[in-house]
């Protein structure tokens, strides 16, 4: 098999490059690879990858190679296209005024050899923005990409704190974005308070996902809601599971509240199959 890496764009898009010429590369190494319409710069964030459906992929022609660790020819290139994006931006800004919808510019990036820049937005619904597109192309004589942004690629983009006080994951050390569900948020005790767990991008915490196989493992112990139980002579119902106490919160017709010990639900529950089967 191809040993492939793993790098992250300026624009944020990863990839798998095949380290064809055997190179000595490093995580957060700067290395120039090939792409569609050229050549550009990326950061490494893997060096050592194999993977079937990357080799699949690769005799079929569809995985690029890195040509080279970024040399100080390269570094300085990279500083002049910097310098291009900040009057792509003015311009972009300038030109935008001529058109009836709002958008607001978060970034432009440049591909390093110049033959793509590409515009990152975020705006209120979707754009029809193939004019302006034309436009873009005759003023900046290169390929254009207008790229609108959602709530997360906004806040990775931007940067900021979190609600524990550290800066957000996908700043630091979240690549890619894992699917994070209404049904983790039940899993984990937290529906109730869906106002607590969203980020300020405006969608559920991505660390709802890191402990999902945390609680479908301790759950396996535990009772489904709305588990019938009956407990001092009452009817009761499973409303929540507390796995860190190991505690089991019931609720009676008439709204009457216990909180007990999975322990004692369990023998409870015993209870309840052995009358079934007698």
């Amino acid at each position: 098999m191809q040993e492939y890496v793993e790098v992250l764009f300026r624009s944020d898009r990863t990839g798998y490059f095949i380290n064809q010429k055997q190179l000595e590369i490093y995580p957060d190494i700067e290395v120039v690879v090939k792409v569609e319409r050229g050549e550009d710069i990326a950061s490494v964030i893997n060096t050592s990858v194999t993977d079937e459906d990357l080799d699949r992929k690769n005799k079929k022609g569809d995985v690029e190679k890195v040509l080279r660790i970024a040399t100080s020819q390269d570094m300085k290139q990279l500083e002049n296209v910097k310098k291009k994006e900040s009057e792509a931006k003015r311009k972009f800004l300038e030109m935008v005024k001529k058109h009836p919808f709002e958008m607001k510019l978060l970034d432009a990036v440049y591909q390093l050899d110049g033959n793509k820049l590409t515009f990152f937005f975020s705006a209120e619904g979707r754009i029809d923005f193939r004019d302006f597109v034309r436009e873009l192309a005759t003023e900046f004589k290169t390929r254009i990409e207008l790229h609108q942004s959602s709530g997360r690629e906004d806040a990775r983009r931007l940067g900021g704190m979190g609600m524990c006080g550290k800066p957000y994951c996908c700043v630091t050390f979240l690549k890619k974005f894992n699917q994070v569900t209404i049904q983790m948020a039940k899993d984990q005790n937290l529906i109730n308070n869906l106002s607590k767990i969203s980020g300020p991008c405006g969608r559920l915490l991505c660390c709802l996902h890191y402990e999902e196989d945390f609680y479908l493992k301790k759950a396996e112990n535990f009772p489904e809601l709305d588990d019938e139980v009956n407990y001092r002579g009452e009817k009761m119902y499973v409303v929540k599971n507390d796995y860190y106490n190991g505690k089991v919160h019931l609720v009676s017709d008439d709204n009457q509240n216990e909180v007990i010990s999975l322990k004692e639900y369990n023998k409870l529950s015993g209870n309840i199959n052995e009358e079934k089967h007698s």
